[in-house]
């Protein structure tokens, strides 16, 4: 006769063997889907710090609250959208930000004078210029965006602060914005970027290069993929961490992906879509669908990337007024 407690054994056995395999995918068993990083949820949390953080400047500076001033040349709809948009959220956190809108028929110098008007202000902390510029007049983008006071580039497009951030001076310059989200974003995974392979598709001065330099300097080992790029599915295939910002829709596959990838999707595209009542709907650079099957965690189109561009727009404007603050303390 079998004895009973043999028997037993060989029965619990096969079961945790089983609950292994299942977990560990093994064996023709589906991995579950990525886990979603929310960047509506991140930004929240954000703004809520930032929020406190004014208040505690108001309390010890008697109402003193950081300013933040919108340039705008023309009056595009998608412009003052965003606008819009970083208007709201600056007034929920308490920073006072006013919007300045030039007509379409301004020039050159008339743009350099009103950007130079707001670098004396003593009252602003934070000064962007709403791009792309609107105007009837040919004007260098470069010029304006270098125009920006170092000490008020909050957007982080100038060359000083492009430089310093290619050099690996973090602490002392002010980071792109949707670059500085995505990395909120990855360090809400858990996921340590040190050691890892990563790999940056789209070379932009306002995500892909500064993207790049980002996990550099953060230790990962970077790859940047650009239209130039051979067999971009066998680079993909290789990357741990994959942020994304080339402006074509879905054009990422989900079976480029390595299993258990951390992936960034910064896209913002416009596709058709007959089932929606606008005919079209929003899509990244990523196929969702297919990647979700395989990344570890992805950040979905819309409510990923894009509140926390907003968000660190915000974070390195109240940096900015800190800064201010304290020069002034070391001053007295």
């Amino acid at each position: 006769m079998v004895n009973v407690w043999t028997v037993s054994l060989v029965m619990l056995s096969s079961v945790v063997r089983s609950l292994r395999l299942g977990a560990s995918g093994c064996q023709g068993s589906r991995r579950s889907i990525a886990t979603i990083i929310s960047g509506n949820k991140t930004s929240k949390l954000v703004r809520e710090r930032l929020k406190n953080e004014v208040e505690e400047m108001r309390s010890q500076f008697s109402g003193f609250r950081p300013s933040l001033v919108v340039l705008q040349v023309g009056d595009r709809d998608d412009s003052n959208l965003y606008i819009s948009t970083k208007l709201k959220a600056a007034a929920e956190i308490g920073i006072d930000a006013k919007h300045v809108r030039l007509p379409t028929t301004v020039t050159q110098d008339e743009v350099l004078q009103s950007i130079r008007s707001v670098n004396e202000n003593l009252s602003v902390h934070g000064l962007i210029v709403q791009l792309p510029l609107d105007s009837v007049h040919p004007i260098p983008t470069e010029l304006i965006t270098n125009a920006v006071s170092p000490e008020k580039d909050v957007d982080g497009l100038s060359c000083i602060n492009a430089g310093k951030l290619c050099r690996g001076d973090l602490n002392d310059c002010f980071i792109p914005c949707t670059p500085n989200g995505c990395m909120e974003l990855i360090r809400q995974t858990g996921v340590s970027v040190a050691g890892k392979h990563a790999v940056v598709i789209g070379r932009s001065k306002i995500v892909g290069a500064p993207m790049h330099d980002l996990l550099l300097w953060n230790h990962a080992t970077v790859t940047t993929c650009h239209s130039k790029t051979p067999d971009l599915p066998a680079q993909v295939s290789r990357a741990d961490i994959l942020v994304v910002g080339a402006g074509r829709a879905e054009m990422v596959r989900g079976e480029w992906v390595k299993e258990g990838a951390v992936v960034i999707d910064c896209g913002i595209n416009y596709v058709q879509d007959e089932t929606r009542a606008s005919g079209k709907r929003v899509v990244g650079d990523v196929h969702y669908t297919s990647a979700n099957q395989r990344a570890g965690f992805i950040t979905p189109v819309p409510g990923g990337v894009g509140p926390m561009t907003v968000a660190m727009l915000m974070e390195n404007t109240v940096q900015s007024a800190r800064h201010f603050l304290l020069k002034n303390q070391s001053m007295r």
